[in-house]
């Protein structure tokens, strides 16, 4: 089987398949043989793992995939890249092509449907870019069985999975991935190794996902809304944001005493530890 991941193929196959690359979702298909290998490296796969591929657009990933990993389970919403796939893939048993939106899918429950039964998974994917965010939040806060993922997303949404308090970068999307995986940026990627050229280059980010949170949280979803809110209002200080949350300011003013964070900060200089701080104490004075 020809590598798909080569600007002569990729061309030859979206000819004779009548696939046009449509803006709308993104499509951007990868030519370069080595981010292939950087990218299956980065998932250090065996034989025993099962993957699941989100977005496989005409299988140049998929191919490199299935040839380290036991099963792999391919994502895609485009019917005539499905087609496309399907025919491509014709006689790879270990390759599943599954046509859905990943965004509303159970993941988990998928991979137990074509593994035979639950079992942890990989999750690797080139994200398109007007959907990456929602994409790693259903990730990450609906894939239970995900153990590792490796994707490709805007240099610019890499760097925001790294960041620190203080950086420019540092928001909501910092705080979730740094709370349920140990995220590292494995290499960058030019524009260069996509068709059609995409106008920003990408980053392969590699996140390791944790079997506990690094910090203690008494109920996540006050958690995770106290995080929102604080950069959704980044200009207002927590005393003024907090209020966004429904919490009455002299309650939110006792909570922040109590945590001994200064109620003039702002959302972007505090730590997950801090942010966890804030949010047990503000559980504890509201006694929810």
């Amino acid at each position: 089987m020809d590598k798909v991941a080569t600007p002569g193929r990729t061309l030859a196959l979206l000819r004779e398949k009548g696939v046009v690359p449509r803006k709308s979702r993104g499509q951007h298909f990868l030519i370069d043989t080595n981010i292939v290998r950087k990218i299956v490296e980065a998932a250090q796969l065996c034989p025993e793992d099962v993957v699941v591929e989100v977005g496989p657009g005409l299988g140049a990933l998929t191919q490199g995939l299935a040839e380290r990993a036991g099963l792999v389970i391919a994502v895609e919403i485009d019917p005539c890249l499905v087609q496309a796939l399907k025919e491509i893939f014709q006689g790879k048993h270990q390759v599943h092509i599954v046509e859905g939106d990943a965004l509303k899918m159970d993941l988990d429950a998928m991979v137990a449907r074509y593994a035979g039964a639950p079992s942890p998974y990989k999750l690797v994917a080139n994200l398109p870019y007007y959907i990456t965010t929602p994409l790693m939040f259903h990730f990450l806060e609906k894939g239970v069985g995900i153990k590792l993922m490796v994707l490709m997303v805007q240099a610019e949404v890499g760097h925001r999975m790294i960041a620190h308090p203080g950086s420019k970068d540092y928001g909501a999307l910092s705080l979730a991935v740094q709370y349920y995986t140990e995220p590292f940026i494995v290499a960058r990627v030019p524009a260069s190794v996509f068709y059609p050229r995409p106008k920003v280059d990408s980053v392969i980010v590699k996140l390791i996902c944790r079997e506990n949170p690094p910090v203690k949280v008494e109920d996540k979803d006050l958690f995770f809304a106290v995080i929102r809110t604080s950069f959704n209002h980044r200009r207002k200080t927590l005393a003024n944001a907090l209020a966004f949350t429904g919490v009455p300011k002299e309650v939110a003013l006792k909570a922040l005493a109590e945590a001994g964070i200064n109620p003039q900060r702002r959302g972007e200089t505090l730590s997950i530890e801090e942010f966890a701080l804030l949010s047990n104490t503000l559980k504890s004075s509201m006694g929810r």
